[in-house]
């Protein structure tokens, strides 16, 4: 189960993640999710990665202008990296998302 609550500055408590918190986190999770699935098929182990996410709203209408995903992860040789880039950029919910919607992706290699 997960609760949510609109933020202070929008009627609500801000006691629990907004629903656009949740898209902006259900990003993140995904592409680092699939990385890790192709990871573990390369037998390349990304233990220890994480990542930062942060979301901008805009108003009129009130949404999501900006998602910023930074992705922190082992050192690994280029051509692995791409592989792995190239799958978290491709994640379904990446796809899903309008493309007007500014996603500012950044992986970090060697960050751990």
């Amino acid at each position: 189960m997960i609760h949510s609550d609109a933020p202070i500055d929008n009627n609500g408590l801000g006691q629990a993640f907004s629903p656009t918190d949740c898209v902006a986190n259900a990003l993140g999770s995904c592409m680092i999710t699939v990385m890790a699935i192709k990871a573990n098929q390369m037998g390349i182990e990304l233990k220890d990665s994480r990542l930062e996410v942060k979301k901008h709203m805009a108003s009129d209408p009130r949404r999501i202008s900006c998602i910023e995903i930074d992705l922190f992860l082992p050192e690994l040789p280029e051509k692995d990296a791409k592989i792995l880039e190239r799958v978290g950029n491709t994640c379904p919910v990446l796809e899903s998302l309008h493309p007007d919607l500014d996603k500012q992706i950044r992986f970090h290699w060697n960050s751990l």
